[in-house]
């Protein structure tokens, strides 16, 4: 038995309670978590905006120490630290042979396998493949990646999502050159990894747009040298704050059409706009045909920050030993298990930055 955050069902609260989590098998390996991030994703799945089969143990950015491994799994051993990977690619699709890797057609494949059962006996589902609102989870050898050396495992659960999507989004997908101009829409985890790695990229200007006046402080932490609470009338103060022209680069982090939307006008005219939030299939966002051209434009949709984990861990890992990326920093809450309900709540109220639900 193992005490986890369960989704009975779409819509429904998330019941904290004890499940029966079997053995690692074949290609398996069993973690003990150390730490896990509540992320807007995790949101997401609970109100259906995405879709995995339920109930599920939910959560997918965490971190922890290998107590088991299953037949066949050699590249970590018990007693290894491990970040996980809750898309891990399977090396053989399409997308993973022209090297794009985040859009693996396979790697949501484990959703719908047995993940667990409650005590009553009920199938359980792995949120996404790696269920990380839990004490213990199984997850595919595939899902786990060796924690880089020197960085606590606590704070290396924001590897496994908020700072791959964030960093990612900067230097994957809108890749942000010295010198140019960037504004950052939601400064929630993925936000705050953005603005840092804005900084990291060497922007010469870095927005901060977000609808809490109370995050001002953090995203100057995090490397804003503006900060802009959200309006009817952002893009227009976007422009004013960088020349009348608007910013090289646009990441949006909420995943609504009037963020969206806020972020592209935000942009000059020949910029990039990154989305990373992720919204509802019957929400839509307009442009007409004329604007397309007139302002050249590019926008670009990003999942999982375009970053392939093996190739960035070790990157992101030189940054944070250097001290020039601040895992800690992102992190305004921590909370146990049954904390996480109000952290969506703060989620939804667009309240602080990272929860992080630790369990040792």
């Amino acid at each position: 038995m193992v005490r986890a955050a369960v989704l009975p069902a779409v819509g429904a609260p998330l019941e904290i309670t004890d499940i029966v989590l079997p053995e690692p098998g074949p290609g398996q390996v069993r973690i003990g978590l150390a730490a896990a991030g509540v992320c807007h994703s995790d949101l997401s799945l609970s109100n259906g905006t995405m879709r995995v089969p339920v109930p599920a143990v939910l959560g997918h950015e965490g971190a922890g120490t290998v107590l088991a491994v299953g037949e066949g799994v050699t590249h970590v051993a018990p007693g290894d630290g491990v970040v996980l990977n809750w898309a891990p690619s399977c090396g053989v699709c399409f997308h993973c042979g022209i090297g794009e890797v985040w859009l693996c057609a396979d790697a949501l494949k484990g959703i719908s396998r047995l993940h667990a059962r409650t005590a009553d006996g009920a199938d359980l589902h792995p949120g996404l493949n790696v269920a990380a609102f839990a004490q213990e989870t199984v997850v595919a050898a595939n899902c786990v990646l060796p924690a880089p050396d020197g960085i606590p495992l606590t704070d290396a659960a924001l590897l496994g999502c908020a700072v791959l999507t964030g960093y990612g989004a900067v230097h994957h997908s809108a890749r942000v050159r010295e010198g140019e101009s960037v504004v950052v829409f939601g400064i929630g985890g993925v936000g705050l990894a953005a603005l840092q790695a804005a900084r990291i990229a060497g922007a010469a200007k870095v927005i901060a747009v977000d609808v809490s006046p109370a995050k001002e402080e953090l995203a100057r932490r995090a490397g804003a040298t503006d900060y802009v609470v959200a309006s009817a009338t952002t893009p227009r103060e976007i422009r004013k704050l960088t020349g009348g022209q608007g910013t090289d680069v646009a990441v949006e982090c909420v995943g609504r059409p009037a963020t969206i939307r806020a972020a592209w006008e935000s942009t000059r005219r020949g910029g990039r706009t990154t989305v990373v939030g992720i919204g509802g299939k019957d929400q839509e966002v307009t442009f007409n045909a004329l604007e397309i051209f007139h302002w050249g434009r590019s926008l670009t949709g990003c999942v999982y920050g375009n970053s392939d984990p093996a190739r960035d861990l070790p990157v992101l890992a030189d940054h944070i030993r250097s001290g020039r990326f601040d895992l800690s920093m992102m992190v305004t809450e921590h909370i146990a298990l049954d904390g996480i309900p109000a952290a969506f709540d703060n989620m939804i109220a667009g309240k602080g930055g990272r929860a992080l639900v630790v369990f040792q």
